[in-house]
């Protein structure tokens, strides 16, 4: 009897820590929103303008470099 009356006080603890835990820490919304350009050849995220004309340089030199403009 004593066992069983522990047994459900720490389900009912284990349930209240899982419900507490359940939201999660995912950070993928943070990380999309500071990734807001994206490059129109390979579709990778960039951080801004600078580092996209420096991807396309280097990674896609025969493609030409979208203006600051059509990102905003």
């Amino acid at each position: 009897m004593v066992r069983g009356a522990a047994k459900q006080q720490a389900r009912e603890k284990n349930q209240k820590l899982a419900a507490s835990k359940a939201g999660g820490v995912s950070q993928l919304k943070a990380r999309a929103a500071g990734l807001p350009i994206v490059c129109p050849s390979c579709k990778g995220p960039m951080a801004g303008y600078k580092i996209l004309v420096q991807h396309m340089e280097s990674k896609h030199p025969g493609a030409a470099v979208p203006d600051e403009a059509s990102f905003k």
